[in-house]
């Protein structure tokens, strides 16, 4: 396990790799608090930075409730809010950090007016996750937003910019040759299974299909694919079969 100070390193060096003109000298001093804190990983998919203030992701979330023991989450629809007929979702999350916890709770709703045009008709999954997202930051004090629960401000640039940044070839190579032939070096040096890794990647860049990710979300996903690979491929695999389907305990690739 890194210490405060290597993942404190670490988060910099990423951060001003990723972000390189969104990092002044306030985003540091507030990524060392993140870190120290709450030891948030950017390479991990912990945190990400917008309009250079920092939020934290669903993963940085349930990855500190791991770390603190969390002893449980309940999630149930809040039906008085709630209208399918319109894709209305409201729900209720409660969080329970010990077994004698009372319980931190927090609500969450999405319609297609506030939740980004990549995830519309997902309007039920994104409620509960801000649901969720919001009990987890009251029950272990996180002050920034969750990026989960900011909508449609975090969608990327419209589609006139994102096309000029990822030309879609007639093969349908997303992300550009050499950034699919670096994901399929990984995939075959690994031994990873190629669908599981592609639904891993839609979920990561938050879009319906890798068609739709921009350059920059690929590249990013291909980095952290390989650094994770490197580091602990069981993990990784473990991560990669939550993607199976119902009933399917198909292991990794051999």
């Amino acid at each position: 396990m890194k210490t405060k100070q290597d993942l404190r390193r670490q988060n910099l060096v990423v951060a001003r790799k990723r972000w390189p003109a969104q990092i002044d000298c306030s985003c540091v001093h507030a990524l060392k608090e993140l870190t120290e804190t709450y030891r948030f990983s950017i390479l991990l998919g912990d945190l990400i930075i917008l309009n250079k203030c920092w939020y934290v992701t669903h993963t940085g979330l349930l990855r500190l409730a791991r770390r603190s023991r969390c002893s449980g989450i309940e999630v149930e629809p809040v039906p008085i809010f709630s209208d399918p007929s319109v894709a209305r979702w409201a729900f209720k999350a409660t969080v329970y950090r010990s077994t004698k916890c009372r319980g931190f709770s927090g609500y969450g709703d999405a319609d297609p007016s506030n939740v980004s045009s990549l995830v519309t008709g997902a309007e039920m999954r994104v409620a509960e996750t801000r649901a969720v997202n919001r009990a987890l930051r009251k029950a272990y004090g996180i002050g920034i937003c969750s990026v989960e629960e900011i909508g449609s401000l975090a969608e990327p640039q419209p589609h006139r910019e994102s096309k000029k940044l990822l030309p879609q070839p007639a093969n349908g190579n997303y992300g550009g040759p050499k950034v699919r032939d670096r994901l399929c070096q990984i995939i075959r040096q690994h031994q990873l299974d190629a669908t599981l890794v592609k639904s891993y990647a839609t979920d990561f860049c938050g879009v319906k299909s890798l068609r739709e990710a921009t350059r920059e979300q690929v590249e990013n996903f291909v980095a952290y694919l390989s650094d994770w690979a490197e580091k602990d491929r069981n993990a990784l695999l473990c991560q990669l079969n939550s993607y199976l389907p119902r009933g399917d305990n198909k292991e990794g690739a051999a």
